[in-house]
């Protein structure tokens, strides 16, 4: 399933495992009754900031919205293996995003694959207080900013920050900048 239908899909199904009108998702997320409609209708592609600030706004994790429903055991024996040149998982023509561990409550986190073109930066709105984000440049050269400042970092450099503040990355080098994003959410997040 390509990632907007996935979005369309799985926003309908949080939405109404929830027991919420549209009416009640827009005034929960900010975002307007008719936008919210044209995402679940697939008429209407959200940015990956617009995404997230549906994501807070309805308490539940990132990946709820890009991630297929699976087993509790899975096989990931190409995690290492960058699958960045797919075009299904790019969210734009600069940014691609590779769920490798959706959400799960019992362990309270979840973990992506990012891609950035070259000099690309993707700018994070604040994420709910008490989510912390683990980046780990896997190749390439990148910058983080959190914290009021740019932090660099190399293949197999990382840093820990609070998500619950402006934050962005930013591809410095040449080629592609891949990195892994584990995102740990508080117990009482959904």
């Amino acid at each position: 399933m390509h990632i907007d239908q996935q979005i369309s899909h799985n926003l309908r199904r949080i939405r109404k495992a929830k027991g919420l009108t549209l009416e009640k998702t827009s005034e929960l997320t900010g975002v307007s009754k008719a936008m919210l409609s044209q995402i679940e209708r697939g008429v209407s592609s959200p940015t990956v900031a617009r995404l997230w600030q549906i994501a807070n706004g309805l308490d539940v994790s990132f990946s709820s919205f890009i991630s297929n429903e699976s087993s509790p055991v899975e096989n990931l024996n190409n995690a290492t293996v960058s699958a960045i040149h797919s075009l299904e998982n790019w969210v734009n023509d600069d940014l691609y995003v590779n769920v490798i561990f959706p959400f799960e409550a019992s362990v309270g986190f979840e973990v992506y694959e990012l891609g950035l073109k070259e000099n690309y930066e993707h700018k994070s709105d604040p994420h709910n207080i008490g989510v912390i984000e683990h980046v780990i440049c896997i190749s390439g050269k990148m910058a983080v900013y959190c914290d009021g400042t740019w932090h660099v970092l190399g293949n197999g450099q990382a840093i820990r920050f609070s998500g619950a503040q402006t934050h962005s990355y930013k591809n410095i080098g040449n080629g592609h900048a891949v990195f892994h994003d584990i995102i740990y959410y508080p117990q009482n997040h959904n």
